[in-house]
């Protein structure tokens, strides 16, 4: 009877060893890690004044999605400025081809005269000097022509050229107009927001932090001697630890090994608690939701 008494009690605990062992994770697992994820600080590219900032912590983000305005009235009226000074140069432009008219009319009569009169020489109705003397005026025409050609070209190459700086600094306000529409790099999660609509932000000030958690990354460590289990492509099982002892298990797949031994960081268990050096691996896993970064997880091979 006495015999029986001490089994009762002593069943409970050693199921509750049994459960202590599995959920400790005391030669359980494969290896250990926490998980993160490729975290972007987005940093403002202008100077003003926030009128717009749509970026709240905790919201998701598409690519490319604009969250955010910075403040742009002075930039526009300086190009407006530049702008007006641009077009006001270009208005001194010669019109080349109205300006060479008159010569041009002026050519086209001496050809014809040229040509009539070559035909009465031809026909003895005219004599040699009557063509030379067209010959010449036709000659000096066509030199008239080329050299107000020449300036006229000159000229306007020359007020072009003066527009050029100008053109570049418009270029470059339009550039900094364009940074000042804030958009979002890739598609996540807002993790920390370091900034505020109406506040003044500054070129280089960060204004939120955002990462991608669909896909997150259990970084794990595996000694020496489990080196040769693993390999890149190779599927996984993770567990997480869902409270009250009980574990959530999740797949995954081994992406990275590094090519290098480090020491064992402090809070991490391997497999081996005698292993000082170990190597960092990499495990891609699809979060569902319940994943946190620097989470805790295991990994069994």
């Amino acid at each position: 009877m006495k015999n029986k008494l001490n089994i009762k009690v002593s069943l409970p605990m050693i199921i509750s060893l049994l459960l202590f062992s599995c959920s400790s994770g005391d030669g359980d697992f494969d290896a250990t890690g926490t998980f993160e994820a490729e975290e972007i600080i987005v940093s403002s590219e202008a100077m003003g004044k926030l009128v717009l900032f749509q970026v709240d912590e905790g919201s998701n983000l598409k690519q490319n999605q604009i969250v955010g305005v910075i403040d742009t009235t002075q930039l526009n009226l300086k190009k407006k400025q530049l702008q007006s000074t641009i077009k006001a140069v270009l208005s001194k432009q010669p019109d080349i081809a109205t300006q060479l008219a008159t010569l041009q009319k002026q050519i086209e009569t001496a050809e014809t005269e040229q040509r009539r009169i070559d035909n009465l020489v031809k026909s003895n109705a005219a004599t040699t000097k009557q063509l030379d003397d067209v010959n010449s005026q036709l000659e000096i025409l066509r030199k008239q022509y080329n050299a107000a050609k020449s300036s006229l070209t000159i000229t306007k190459q020359g007020l072009q050229s003066e527009t050029l700086p100008l053109i570049a600094q418009v270029e470059q306000i339009q550039d900094q107009i364009n940074k000042s529409i804030i958009k979002n790099p890739i598609e996540g999660t807002v993790l920390t927001r370091y900034a505020k609509q109406d506040e003044i932000t500054a070129n280089g000030k960060a204004l939120y932090k955002i990462a991608n958690l669909t896909d997150m990354t259990l970084r794990a460590y595996v000694n020496g001697d489990q080196l040769g289990q693993i390999k890149l492509g190779q599927k996984v099982k993770v567990y997480v630890d869902k409270g009250n002892g009980e574990q959530k298990e999740m797949q995954g797949e081994i992406y990275w090994v590094s090519s290098k031994a480090e020491f064992t960081p402090k809070t991490i268990q391997t497999k081996d608690e005698r292993a000082n050096l170990v190597y960092a691996i990499k495990v891609k896993v699809k979060n569902d939701g319940y994943l946190k970064i620097g989470m805790y997880g295991e990994i069994k091979f």
